[in-house]
């Protein structure tokens, strides 16, 4: 790939020197004299591909985040205003955090203490979960319990299922789940007939579809403003992110 990226940057530079050079002299240069005098400047200065190559990766990581920024901007009632999502902190709050997570994520573990923190700080933060089961079948049917949970119950019951399901320890799956709504005391028979409907069905399809237009391809994602934070990063680097949202 990098030699790939060489003789882009080498067609490149000869394309600039035929357009720079005046005509008269340009007529009297052929295209392999035009490459040897470009050989030989970068011979001679060998650390401007170097600088050549970071400056064509910072711009296409630019254009990545504009086009990223764009989308978000565009999926903002996909994102902000499903009410299939499960809400958590103030739901009128100013800023609104979005995650997308699985159950059987690691990292989403690691990261649920640190979301906890900020709603706990922040009085004025609004965090939307969005169910993204992308490691394998025990994480589509622990997120179509989740989903049930939302909604035959309410917003307190389905917060508490997603803080135990989200710390317990082990695989994630419909067996787990049920046993954890059987614990809280809600209706299994209820909730195993609600995670089979198509609504559900339809709600995860959705947000893998979303995560998919905004280039998600892991867990925990975060999208803040018109930003994607991707891993467990730790809370004030998410902090950091609330704060230049206020900002803006």
């Amino acid at each position: 790939m990098r030699t790939t990226m060489l003789r882009a940057l080498l067609v490149r530079a000869i394309a600039f020197l035929l357009m720079a050079t005046p005509a008269a002299m340009a007529e009297s240069l052929d295209r392999s004299q035009v490459e040897k005098i470009v050989r030989e400047y970068i011979l001679e200065n060998p650390e401007i591909i170097e600088e050549a190559l970071i400056e064509l990766e910072n711009r296409s990581k630019r254009a990545q985040e504009e086009a990223r920024a764009e989308t978000i901007r565009a999926e903002q009632d996909a994102l902000l205003r499903s009410d299939a999502d499960l809400v958590l902190g103030n739901p009128d709050g100013d800023v609104t955090l979005v995650e997308f997570f699985d159950f059987n994520c690691g990292y989403c573990k690691r990261a649920f203490p640190d979301v906890q923190g900020l709603l706990t700080e922040d009085a004025q933060l609004r965090v939307v979960l969005k169910d993204f089961p992308i490691l394998g079948p025990g994480s589509v049917e622990a997120a179509k319990v989740a989903l049930a949970v939302k909604r035959l119950g309410d917003d307190a019951s389905a917060s508490d299922f997603h803080a135990r399901l989200m710390g317990m320890q082990g695989q994630a799956n419909a067996a787990r789940a049920l046993a954890l709504v059987e614990e809280m005391g809600l209706d299994r028979g209820h909730v195993e007939i609600e995670m089979q409907s198509p609504e559900i069905e339809a709600v995860i399809a959705s947000n893998l579809e979303l995560a998919q237009r905004l280039g998600l391809t892991g867990t925990p994602s975060f999208v803040i403003g018109d930003r994607i934070v991707v891993g467990a990063v730790g809370k004030e680097p998410l902090a950091e992110a609330v704060r230049s949202v206020r900002e803006e």
